[in-house]
């Protein structure tokens, strides 16, 4: 998450003054407004401003921008169906914002769970906003014509990794593991530098997979990355481990010897523990 917030304020930063061009604030209040809501300082205090602009300026033609930083300080927060909400009304108001599709993607596929009544309905919605993102940016255009071409390229890369991410993760809910594979590949080919979450990713796919080896040595990789996040690294030897009982699980208990009773619940320990007092409940 921490990878997306990043992306997004950058991206946001080098959005901002090329907005000017096209839209138009209508008065002098619209621009205060707005102004208030691009250099609020955190989420709430940009959500605050964007609701200002929505409620005060109903016919802006900045909408769908204003639209969209709210869906991503609501994501900011950690706030799953505000996020969706306004990513979706952003796209109402302009379907081909990619930026809104690859937001409603990630978080969809992040929420999504195996036994989900509505779990077909999300993933459907994950595959149509993921590759609409992936379509859209074949042909997208820079955002301000002064971003150098090499960074745009860059740019583009990493939005077509989140989309990828987005559609690996949705994949290892359906157990999907081939899949997965291939997504979060590509996801790791299109990104400027290697992401650590998207190898700690990579890494459980090939473990439900059952390709042990290739996740021991995926998740190595990412413990090994100097400076990585310490949450990323937590994350990868825990499935190290997990990985490895996998590979390696408990033998069964050996065959009593011939003539003996095999005990109901295996051998006594050496030592065994003092009996525990009776915890009443309360």
């Amino acid at each position: 998450m921490n990878r997306i917030i990043l992306r997004g304020a950058l991206a946001l930063a080098i959005a901002v003054p090329g907005l000017w061009a096209q839209p138009k604030p209508k008065s002098k209040g619209e621009v205060e407004a707005l102004q208030a809501m691009f250099s609020a300082q955190n989420p709430d205090a940009r959500i605050a401003a964007c609701e200002n602009v929505l409620t005060k300026f109903k016919d802006t033609e900045f909408k769908s921008i204003v639209l969209y930083f709210e869906a991503f300080s609501y994501e900011q927060k950690g706030d799953y169906e505000h996020s969706v909400v306004y990513g979706e009304q952003t796209l109402d108001a302009d379907p081909q914002h990619y930026e809104a599709m690859l937001l409603l993607a990630r978080e969809i596929a992040q929420h999504t769970k195996e036994f989900d009544l509505d779990k077909a309905d999300k993933l459907a919605r994950v595959d149509k906003y993921a590759h609409g993102a992936l379509e859209i940016l074949k042909t997208a255009q820079k955002p301000r014509a002064d971003i150098p071409d090499d960074t745009w390229a860059a740019a583009k890369k990493d939005y077509e990794s989140e989309a990828h991410e987005a559609l690996g993760v949705a994949a290892m809910v359906e157990k999907k593991s081939d899949v997965a594979e291939t997504e979060f590949k590509a996801a790791l080919g299109n990104e400027a530098k290697p992401d650590p979450g998207i190898m700690v990713r990579l890494g459980m796919a090939y473990s439900q997979g059952g390709k042990y080896d290739e996740a021991i040595a995926m998740f190595d990789k990412v413990m090994a990355m100097p400076d990585v996040n310490p949450q990323f690294r937590q994350y990868a030897q825990a499935e190290r481990v997990r990985a490895f009982q996998k590979k390696n699980p408990k033998p069964a208990q050996p065959p009593a010897p011939a003539g003996a009773a095999a005990p109901a619940n295996g051998p006594a320990p050496a030592n065994p523990a003092p009996p525990q007092p009776e915890v009443k409940k309360q």
